[in-house]
């Protein structure tokens, strides 16, 4: 069988819903390892919110921040900044509007504002943290790979066509990525796949999120989770069972990466 790159969303797929991973995630992922497959992490998160994981589930290689950053052998090997005049502008509209925002670096995140601090709690807790503390300077200091505002559905696509160079992706009722405009999971892992010798068709993705989309179509199989969305379960190829009940180790198992040596689950 020739080497895949297998690539994984944390939030939703990786992590069940009490945010820890099944025993069945972590069997295949070692079987995954075992017969030279290349594994990766690719996280919306950025390394301090993604560390715990890797060092976990002993990820050697994480694509980070959306596709920002990449990490081979635990070394950066791509990294892909904001654009800081557009996003500084950004940042003043949605400050007029009272609109909470927050600058991600690579280890550590630093907001802007305290409109509604509840709603930025809401949506960090959903990625097991909290709200960031508040530091007006952050960006002068670190490289930013990304932004997050926190806004509902109400003012989707409203900032689309005002800033030509970010794209914002939801992550959560309340919470929004700011990334690099045609910066993604997909772009990077396309990047990386190129610089292993893998074929595109030889890379399997798992995903749930709205920022798993381009990922999965991308990718020679992408695998929705069972607890994707309808407009996420559309980008895939395949769909498996959810994160709660072993999606992961089953679609691997149907697909054949899964020897005799992985018991057989029910």
């Amino acid at each position: 069988m020739r080497r895949k790159l297998f690539a994984f969303d944390i939030d939703g797929t990786l992590l069940d819903s009490n945010k820890r991973p099944l025993a069945s995630t972590i069997e295949a992922l070692q079987e995954l390892r075992n017969a030279g497959h290349f594994v990766t992490l690719a996280t919306g998160r950025t390394r301090f919110l993604a560390q715990d994981l890797i060092y976990q589930l002993e990820f050697d290689n994480y694509i980070l921040c959306n596709g920002s950053a990449a990490f081979l052998n635990h070394h950066q090997v791509y990294k892909r900044l904001l654009p800081q005049v557009e996003m500084q502008r950004f940042v003043k509209e949605a400050k007029e509007l009272g609109i909470d925002t927050v600058f991600v670096g690579i280890d550590a995140y630093k907001r802007n504002t305290t409109f509604n601090l509840a709603k930025i709690e809401d949506a960090m807790h959903s990625v097991g943290s909290t709200a960031p503390d508040l530091d007006y300077n952050f960006a002068q200091r670190e490289d930013i790979y990304q932004g997050l505002a926190f806004y509902d559905a109400s003012l989707e696509h409203y900032f689309d066509d005002k800033y030509p160079n970010l794209s914002f992706v939801r992550w959560h009722e309340n919470g929004v990525d700011v990334i690099p405009k045609g910066g993604s999971k997909a772009a990077t892992i396309l990047t990386l796949a190129q610089r292993l010798g893998i074929a595109q068709e030889d890379i399997i993705s798992f995903g749930d999120g709205m920022n798993d989309r381009e990922m999965l179509q991308v990718s020679g199989c992408g695998i929705a989770m069972g607890n994707a969305s309808d407009e996420v379960a559309l980008c895939a190829d395949r769909i498996t069972d959810d994160n709660d009940h072993d999606g992961i180790w089953q679609a691997l198992d149907k697909l054949g990466f899964l020897n005799n040596t992985v018991r057989k689950r029910a």
